[in-house]
């Protein structure tokens, strides 16, 4: 199953009501078993997709009548990170074991199983105009970049899987932001990313624990409430930053016009 969304401008969401807000940027249900569920978002085209696969195997769908080609990745390329327990993707029969948080690239033109009774596959997938290896990309073994500090409430752990650098892609950049122990803040001070849509996924939450996510262009932002497994879609214009009520991380992704990781925009906290 996958929806469509359609591109939002600035203004409307100055205006929007909560319930507008989370119809047109929150994505809430991606994680049911035996199933891949999906969105298309005209935001750079992204996809971004969740498959539970059970005791079965599950293929990643064409949604040929959405993306126009015989096979998912016949014009794209996909990252993929574990968020359930141990599993493993096959790519054209070869097969690429993930832990939980362990990433993988598949390059355009591939085809995709997804397999693991406590496995929980979260994807995201957008053009490309390259062909690539697929590359595990385990999370032990990536060097985390240390960022913000508690005095500051925002301590995290950022592992880049996909950023332009190491491992070629064609646009998309994806990997994991750990919030560390007695911190709550992400992305913080917040940036924009005027070239390039973002996803965020939070994962890691208790079931009683949300995010409270920061959108909407500088001085006119708005907020979401995300629980666990949530995603959200973060169009070039707005902002994205957060806080959490308890330990949390998120899968961050990206495309658009290049793959260039630094390619973004600060916006100082009085600007808000």
């Amino acid at each position: 199953m996958i929806q469509v969304r359609y591109s939002t401008s600035p203004s409307s969401v100055e205006t929007a009501h909560a319930a507008d807000l989370r119809d047109n940027f929150l994505v809430p249900d991606l994680f049911e078993t035996g199933e891949v569920h999906g969105v298309y978002t005209h935001d750079d085209r992204l996809v971004v997709g969740g498959a539970v696969p059970g005791d079965e195997q599950l293929s990643l769908p064409a949604w040929e009548d959405v993306l126009g080609g015989a096979s998912h990745l016949e014009r794209r390329e996909l990252g993929v990170i574990n968020v359930g327990q141990a599993g493993h993707v096959l790519v054209d029969g070869e097969k690429f074991e993930l832990e939980h948080l362990d990433g993988l690239y598949v390059g355009r033109g591939s085809e995709v199983v997804f397999a693991g009774p406590d496995a929980a596959f979260y994807f995201v997938s957008g053009p490309a105009h390259a062909t690539y290896p697929a590359t595990a990309l385990t999370h032990k073994d990536v060097e985390p970049v240390q960022l913000g500090s508690g005095q500051s409430a925002n301590e995290r752990s950022l592992y880049r899987y996909a950023w332009g650098q190491e491992l070629e892609t064609a646009a998309l950049q994806f990997g994991v932001t750990v919030i560390a122990d007695g911190s709550v803040w992400n992305t913080f001070p917040p940036h924009l990313h005027d070239r390039r849509t973002e996803i965020y996924c939070y994962v890691d939450l208790a079931e009683t624990d949300r995010v409270f996510h920061l959108m909407g262009q500088p001085g006119a932002t708005r907020h979401l409430v995300v629980a666990n497994r949530q995603a959200v879609i973060s169009p070039p214009w707005s902002i994205h930053s957060g806080a959490g009520t308890g330990s949390y991380a998120f899968i961050w992704a990206m495309s658009g016009e290049n793959n260039c990781y630094t390619d973004l925009s600060a916006v100082a906290v009085e600007d808000l």
